[in-house]
C-alpha cells in the first residue's frame, strides 16, 4: 500500500507535458474552425508560400522565354506573344496581391505579434479567421480566372485596355476586391490588438520594433485599401454596364484610373516593405548582441513612412500628362520619403557597429537585405528625378528597381523572418550549413538576374516586351541563368525546412538569445501562449551585460 502511494506521488510530481498549439486539438476541422492566432498564422503561411511557388514558376517561365530573342528552345517555341502577356501578368498579380501584401503581416505578424505583446490572442479572433477565409476566397477566384482565360493587362489593370480586352478581368478584379477586404480586416485587428492587449508594464516605447512596423502597416491597410476596392468596382461596372468612367470612347478618362490605382498602390508598396523592415529591426540587434541604436528614431520612421506614402502616388505618372507643377511637387515629395528609410538604414548599421555579430542564417538574410535594399533605394532616386525618369520609364530599369525593393527587400526579409521564428513556430531547428549555402545562392542569383536588368534598361530595353533586338540577348541570357540560381536556392530552402519537420522537437525556448517576449514562452508555444500573464520589466533589445546576466 505504501509503495502504491509512493508510486502515485512520484507520478503526480512528474512535470506534465506541455500541450502546444500544434497538438492542442487534432483533425482538419480543428484547424479550419480555429480562432488561435498561431494556427491562423501557420495556415496563412502555407497559403502565401503556395502562391509564392506558383508566382515563382511563372517568373521562371518568363525568363526562360526571354533566353533567346526568337523564343526558341531546342527548336520549339516556348510561348506565343499572347501567352507571354498572360504569364507575366499572372506573375505580377499573384506575387503582389496573393503573396507579398499578406506574407509578413498576415502570416508572420499573426503568429508573432500577440506573443511579442504578451497577449493570449489578437483583439478579434473570429474576425481574424474571417480574414483568412476571405483571402482563401480571393485566391480561389484568382485561380478560376487563370483557368478560364487568364488576363493580359499587367498587374496594374490599366485602362482603357482592361475595359475592352477579352479575358477574365472582371473575375480577377473581383478576387482583388475580396483580397482587399481580407487586408482591411487584418489591419483593424492589429490596430486594436496593439492599443488594447499590451502586457502590463509595456508602454508605446517598450514595444518591439516589429510591432511598430506591423502597426504602421495596419494603418495603411485600413486607410488605403478601400480606395483599391472602389477602383476595381468602378472598373467592373464599366466592363459590365459600359458606364463612361475610364473609357474615353464613353466619355471617361483613363488617367483617372491611374490616379485611383496609384493612390492605393504606392501606399501598398509600404504595406509590402514596412513589415520587411520590421523583421530586420528584430534580426540585427539579436545577432549583433547589442541594444538597438536609435530605437525611437526607427519607431517614428515607420509611422512617417506610413503617412508620407499617401502623398507621392504621382511619381508613377510623370509621363502620363500631369501638369509641370504637379510633377515637380511629386518629385520633391519622392525625395522626402527617402529620409525615414535612410534613418532606418543608418540606425541598423549603427547597431551593428562594434557589435558581437553572429552570422547565423537569419543574420545573413538581414545583411543581404541591407545591401539589396540600399541598391533599390538609391536607384529610386534616379526614377524620382524628372529628367532621368522620362528616359527610364517603362524600361527594364524600373523592373530591376521594383524587384530590388520588393524581392531584395520584402522577400529576403520574409525568408530571414521564417528562419528566425522557425524554431518558435515548429519546435525544430534546421540545418545551419544548408541555410547559409541557400542564402548565398539566392543572393548571388538575385544580383545576376536584376543588376543585369539595370544595364538593359539604361540601354533602352522596354519592359513587358515579348520581342527584343538581338543585341540585348547576352544580357537577357545572363539574367535568365541568374533566375535559375535563385530557384535552386529557394528549392534548397524549402527542402531543409521541410526536412526539419521530420525530426523530434529539439528547439530550445530561446535559441538566439532574444530579449522580446515571444522567447519567454515554450517552443512551440502553448495553446494560450503563456502559462501566466507576462509582466514587462525591461526594454526590448537590452543587451547590456548586467541585464543579460540577470
Amino acid at each position: 500500500m505504501e509503495n502504491a502511494i509512493k508510486s502515485q506521488t512520484r507520478i503526480a510530481d512528474r512535470p506534465r507535458p506541455k500541450i502546444n498549439y500544434l497538438n492542442a486539438t487534432h483533425g482538419i476541422w480543428s484547424w479550419m474552425s480555429t480562432v488561435d492566432h498561431k494556427r491562423i498564422g501557420v495556415m496563412y503561411l502555407v497559403g502565401v508560400l503556395g502562391a509564392f511557388f506558383v508566382g515563382g514558376m511563372f517568373a521562371l517561365l518568363v525568363r526562360l522565354t526571354l533566353l533567346t530573342h526568337d523564343h526558341m528552345l531546342f527548336g520549339r517555341l516556348l510561348l506565343t506573344a499572347d501567352a507571354y502577356n498572360r504569364v507575366f501578368t499572372l506573375h505580377g498579380v499573384i506575387m503582389v496581391f496573393l503573396f507579398i501584401i499578406p506574407s509578413v503581416p498576415a502570416a508572420l505578424g499573426n503568429f508573432v505579434l500577440p506573443l511579442m505583446l504578451g497577449a493570449k490572442d489578437v483583439a478579434f479572433p473570429r474576425l481574424n479567421l474571417a480574414s483568412f477565409y476571405l483571402w482563401c476566397t480571393g485566391a480561389i477566384l484568382a485561380v478560376v480566372g487563370m483557368i478560364f482565360g487568364a488576363i493580359d493587362t499587367g498587374w496594374t489593370f490599366y485602362t482603357p485596355y482592361s475595359t475592352t480586352t477579352n479575358g477574365t478581368v472582371t473575375l480577377m478584379t473581383m478576387a482583388v476586391f475580396i483580397l482587399g477586404f481580407s487586408s482591411i480586416f487584418t489591419g483593424i485587428n492589429f490596430v486594436a490588438t496593439v492599443h488594447k492587449l499590451r502586457a502590463p508594464g509595456m508602454g508605446w516605447f517598450d514595444m518591439p520594433l516589429f510591432v511598430w512596423g506591423i502597426y504602421s502597416t495596419a494603418i495603411i491597410q485600413v486607410l488605403a485599401t478601400p480606395v483599391l476596392g472602389i477602383t476595381v468596382v468602378l472598373l467592373m461596372l464599366e466592363r459590365v454596364f459600359s458606364i463612361g468612367i475610364f473609357d474615353p470612347k464613353l466619355g471617361g478618362d483613363p488617367v483617372l484610373f491611374q490616379h485611383f490605382f496609384w493612390f492605393y498602390s504606392h501606399p501598398a508598396v509600404y504595406i509590402m516593405i514596412l513589415p520587411g523592415m520590421a523583421i530586420i529591426s528584430e534580426l540585427i540587434p539579436t545577432f549583433s548582441r547589442k541594444t538597438m541604436f536609435g530605437y525611437r528614431a526607427v519607431a517614428y520612421s515607420s509611422v512617417s513612412l506610413a503617412l508620407l506614402s499617401f502623398i507621392v502616388w504621382g511619381h508613377h505618372m510623370f509621363v502620363a500628362g500631369q501638369s509641370q507643377l504637379a510633377t515637380v511637387i511629386f518629385s520633391a515629395l519622392t525625395f522626402l520619403v527617402a529620409i525615414p528609410s535612410g534613418v532606418k538604414m543608418f540606425n541598423w548599421l549603427g547597431t551593428m557597429y562594434k557589435g558581437n555579430i553572429s552570422l547565423e542564417t537569419p543574420m545573413l538574410y538581414a545583411i543581404s537585405f541591407l545591401l539589396l535594399f540600399a541598391i533599390g533605394g538609391l536607384t529610386g532616386i534616379f526614377l524620382g528625378t524628372l529628367s532621368v525618369d522620362v528616359h527610364l520609364t517603362d524600361t527594364y530599369f524600373v523592373v530591376a528597381h521594383f524587384h530590388y525593393v520588393m524581392m531584395g527587400g520584402t522577400v529576403i526579409a520574409f525568408i530571414g523572418g521564417i528562419h528566425y521564428w522557425w524554431p518558435k513556430m515548429t519546435g525544430r531547428m534546421y540545418s545551419e550549413k544548408w541555410g547559409r549555402i541557400a542564402c548565398t545562392l539566392i543572393f548571388i542569383g538575385f544580383n545576376m538576374t536584376f543588376l543585369t536588368q539595370f544595364i538593359l534598361g539604361s540601354r533602352g530595353m522596354p519592359r513587358r516586351y515579348y520581342n527584343y533586338l538581338e543585341q540585348y540577348q547576352p544580357l537577357h541570357a545572363f539574367s535568365t541563368v541568374g533566375s535559375w540560381v535563385i530557384g535552386l536556392g529557394m528549392f534548397m530552402t524549402a527542402a531543409y525546412l521541410l526536412a526539419s519537420l521530420r525530426k523530434p522537437m529539439d528547439a530550445p525556448d530561446n535559441p538566439w538569445g532574444g530579449t522580446t517576449l515571444e522567447w519567454t514562452t515554450s517552443s512551440p508555444p502553448i495553446e494560450h501562449n503563456f502559462e501566466e500573464q507576462p509582466v514587462l520589466t525591461k526594454a526590448p533589445y537590452d543587451y547590456r551585460p548586467e541585464t543579460v546576466a540577470h
